[in-house]
């Protein structure tokens, strides 16, 4: 009987998650084996990536303020509470969310995330 290879069932698929930033003096970052569950937010600070986030990471401020160029569906959908803070960022786009908000899904894949300039932000 021939030996049957070994499939982990309980395996935890992961993300890789890029920040590239804003200000151009800040090199880019790269985090792999992110669990579902996280929010951008909390893997940034996690690897000690700076980002602002005044209210604590509730979803009452704009500072953690970031754009999702690449796998924007790998995150929870915008809500309208977090779409009314985003029109309070400076240059808002398209791609705008907050990081605090921005929590991954069940699933695997890559998330590219460009911090806004936080050169002017003030408190944490």
């Amino acid at each position: 009987m021939k030996d049957k290879p070994f499939l982990n069932t309980f395996a935890t698929i992961m993300y890789t998650i890029h920040y590239t930033f804003e200000e151009k003096e800040k090199q880019p970052v790269t985090v792999e084996n992110v669990e579902p569950g996280m929010s951008l937010l909390e893997v940034a600070l996690l690897n000690k990536i700076d980002v602002h986030h005044n209210c604590g990471g509730v979803c009452a401020c704009s500072t953690c303020h970031v754009y999702v160029n690449e796998g924007a569906d790998f995150v929870e959908e915008i809500s309208d509470k977090e779409e009314d803070f985003i029109d309070r960022a400076r240059s808002p786009k398209l791609s705008s969310r907050l990081s605090c908000q921005c929590v991954l899904l069940e699933g695997e894949g890559e998330v590219h995330v460009q911090i806004a300039d936080q050169s002017i932000i003030q408190g944490e």
